[in-house]
């Protein structure tokens, strides 16, 4: 399955086009910055169902072209994203009109940045099991616990919490989804987490009675599990075909690679390489039929589980193309100076984790086999 472009996609696409070549960004680049120019321009929340906040309407097609405009000119990884496809999303379906105008403008103007507050130490892929809690006082919710994985919480300026606000609940019953200021000193405190490859994109977050306003509490107070579920419905849409772009153009170095050192001539290497090439088109297909409208409830979860595993064979396959040579760094390491990677060996770490962020394999089958398949749920301890 193919989607068909009309002249009116064609026409949105040159415009897409003319409009990243316009705005070109060097390295290093203010992410906030970079925002606020996509928000000048108009190109945040193009899939919102709903228009009037400063963003501009297209149609599935239409975002599609930009996702993928957007991949292809190399544009920078965008921050605003939590706050874009996931937040504004669930607004839309849950929060109520004074929510939708106090948070959507900003948004769409790139002007606050979002975190998700939902994995906690003991209760990462069994959401049900957190503990963090936020208790009533007055006009306000006071929110204690701790989160941890949760992405790009030191730039972020509001978090929403998925926390249990009625004492003595379990699993999916008594929690809320709030909405939380992040510059509360004292209150919130936000540790990053060095990863393997020397970035710090995940942090943990801790809150100390944070003030979180009720009015803020979307889908109102124990409906919770309802409003994370349905965010994390929007977590997988037209971005994963950006994605795909991304990805091909990886898999196009590795490729580059495997001919220059002479691993493409392993019968084995090159079945490999191909393997890659046919899955990736796979998983554009099941993309394309999810996106339609063709595809089951287990269409996200499938698409989880080939994407992430494909990234990582990726990974390896760049370090193996390159032999030896993918065991050292391109400068020397000293205390003052921390090993550098390059593009192939931070493929390979970095894709260890795709497995598990962002519901992990386990997570993944469990889905399909009870939603999907209807086979017998797995009993809880």
């Amino acid at each position: 399955m193919e989607f068909g472009f009309d002249a009116e996609d064609e026409a949105f696409r040159r415009t897409a086009r003319d409009w990243l070549t316009a705005h070109p960004v060097g390295e290093p680049v203010v992410r906030q910055d970079w925002e606020r120019e996509l928000g000048r321009g108009g190109w945040i929340g193009l899939g919102w169902a709903e228009d009037g906040y400063g963003n501009r309407r297209a149609s599935l097609t239409q975002q599609v072209v930009w996702a993928e405009e957007y991949a292809r000119s190399k544009a920078p990884a965008r921050s605003g994203h939590i706050g874009e496809k996931l937040l504004a999303p669930t607004l839309i379906a849950h929060g109520t009109p004074e929510q939708k105008a106090r948070f959507l403008p900003p948004v769409a103007r790139g002007e606050e940045l979002w975190c998700q507050g939902y994995s906690e130490p003991g209760a990462g892929s069994d959401l049900a099991g957190i503990r963090t809690s936020a208790a009533r006082d007055g006009d306000t919710y006071r929110v204690s616990g701790q989160k941890i994985w949760t992405s790009l919480a030191h730039e972020a300026d509001w978090c929403f919490v998925l926390a249990r606000t009625e004492p003595g609940s379990t699993r999916h019953h008594g929690l809320s989804f709030l909405l939380v200021p992040m510059d509360q000193p004292g209150r919130v405190e936000v540790r990053p987490i060095r990863q393997l490859t020397g970035t710090s994109e995940f942090n943990e977050v801790f809150f100390d009675g944070a003030v979180a306003r009720a009015e803020h509490v979307v889908g109102g107070a124990g409906n919770g599990w309802q409003v994370a579920m349905s965010l994390l419905g929007f977590e997988r849409g037209v971005s994963t075909l950006a994605q795909q772009i991304g990805f091909a153009e990886e898999l196009g170095r590795v490729i580059e690679t495997a001919v220059a050192t002479g691993a493409a001539a392993d019968p084995v290497v090159r079945d490999h390489l191909v393997r890659q090439w046919a899955e990736l088109r796979t998983m554009r297909w099941n993309a394309l039929r999810t996106l339609g409208g063709s595809g089951d409830a287990g269409a996200p979860s499938v698409a989880k589980l080939l994407w992430g595993r494909w990234h990582q064979r990726l990974g390896e396959l760049a370090v193996r193309v390159r032999g030896a040579e993918a065991a050292t760094g391109p400068g020397d390491w000293s205390a003052e100076a921390p090993y550098e990677l390059d593009s192939s060996q931070h493929l390979f770490l970095f894709s260890r984790a795709d497995t598990i962020y962002g519901g992990s394999d386990e997570i993944q089958r469990t889905i399909i086999a009870e939603r999907v398949l209807g086979l017998p749920r797995e009993p809880k301890g």
